[in-house]
C-alpha cells in the first residue's frame, strides 16, 4: 500500500512539473529524500512522464492533426510545402535528433551520476539563472510562425541539456525560445510539442525495465501514478498557458534558485545524502 501512497503523491508531483520550467526529474529525486523515500528510479521517472505527454497529446490534438497531415502532404503536393505545417513537421523531428543522441549514447550516466542531489540542485539553480537572463534580454515579439532551422536545431539543443535532472526540457526550450526572441506563449506552446517525441520515446524505451530493479514501486504503483499525472498534468497546461500570455517567468526563476540552494544547503549540511539511490 505504501508503494501506492507513493506514486500517487510522485504522479501528482510529475503532473504538477512536468509543463512548468522547474525540472519534473528535479523534484522526483528530490522530495522523496524529503519524505525518506528513497528514488522511485529512473525507470519510473521515464513512464510516468507518459501520461503527461499524453495530456499534452490530447491538448493540442487539433495542432498535432494539422502538422502532421500538413506534413504528409507534403511528399506529395508543392503547395503543402509553402505551408507552415510542412517545416513545423520537420522542425520538431529535426529538434528531437539532437535529444535522442544524447540520451542513448550517456544513458549510463543519466541513469546514475546524473542522478545526484549536487548536480541536480547546481543544475536548478543554473538554469534558474539562464531562465531569468532569457525572460531579461528576450524581444518575445517573434510569433511560432517565424520559426526557421536554425532556430528549431538551437531549440533541439537546448532541449538535449535536459537529459540532466534538474534542468527542466520545458525549462530550456523555453529558455532559448525566449533569447531567441519568441513570445512566452509562442515559445512555450512549441516546447510543449517538441518534447512529445522525446519523453513517449523516452517511456516507452524504459516500459521494460518497469518490472525489475530500475523501478522501485513496480507496475501496478506505476499505472496508478501515470493517471494521476495524466490528469494534473492536463490541468496544468491550460494554466500555464493563460499565465505566460500576462506574466513572466520570474516566479519560477526565483523558485528554482531557492529549491536548488536549500537542497545544496541539505546535501552539504548532511541532512539528506547526494546519492539517488531505488529504494
Amino acid at each position: 500500500m505504501d508503494d501506492f501512497l507513493r506514486s500517487v503523491v510522485l504522479g501528482f508531483l510529475q503532473g504538477m512539473t512536468e509543463f512548468l520550467p522547474i525540472s519534473s526529474s528535479a523534484h522526483l529525486a528530490i522530495f522523496p529524500k524529503f519524505f525518506g523515500w528513497g528514488d522511485p528510479g529512473a525507470a519510473y521517472t521515464a513512464v510516468v512522464q507518459i501520461g503527461t505527454e499524453v495530456a499534452v497529446v490530447l491538448y493540442f490534438w487539433r495542432d498535432i492533426w494539422r502538422i502532421a497531415t500538413g506534413w504528409l502532404r507534403g511528399w506529395t503536393s508543392p503547395e503543402a510545402r509553402r505551408e507552415l505545417e510542412w517545416r513545423m513537421g520537420w522542425f520538431v523531428i529535426i529538434g528531437s535528433v539532437p535529444i535522442v543522441v544524447v540520451g542513448l549514447v550517456f544513458e549510463d550516466l543519466i541513469e546514475s551520476e546524473f542522478r545526484n542531489l549536487w548536480v541536480i540542485g547546481t543544475m536548478l539553480i543554473v538554469l534558474g539563472i539562464v531562465l531569468g537572463i532569457a525572460e531579461r534580454i528576450g524581444k518575445k515579439s517573434r510569433p511560432i510562425d517565424q520559426l526557421n532551422w536554425g532556430h528549431a536545431v538551437l531549440l533541439g539543443a537546448a532541449q538535449a541539456a535536459a537529459v540532466i535532472p534538474g534542468v527542466s526540457r520545458s525549462g530550456a526550450t523555453i529558455s532559448m525560445g525566449l533569447a531567441l526572441g519568441y513570445e512566452r506563449a509562442a515559445a512555450t506552446r512549441y516546447a510543449f510539442l517538441l518534447a512529445i517525441p522525446a519523453v513517449v520515446g523516452a517511456g516507452v524505451y524504459k516500459l521494460k525495465d518497469i518490472p525489475g530493479g530500475a523501478n522501485a514501486y513496480g507496475v501496478a504503483p506505476t499505472i496508478v501514478g501515470t493517471v494521476i499525472s495524466f490528469v494534473v498534468g492536463l490541468a496544468v497546461i491550460h494554466w500555464l498557458l493563460q499565465y505566460v500570455s500576462k506574466h513572466s517567468y520570474t516566479p519560477f526563476v526565483i523558485y528554482r534558485i531557492a529549491l536548488g540552494s536549500l537542497t545544496l544547503i541539505l546535501v552539504g549540511s548532511g541532512v539528506i545524502t547526494a546519492s539517488v539511490a531505488i529504494g
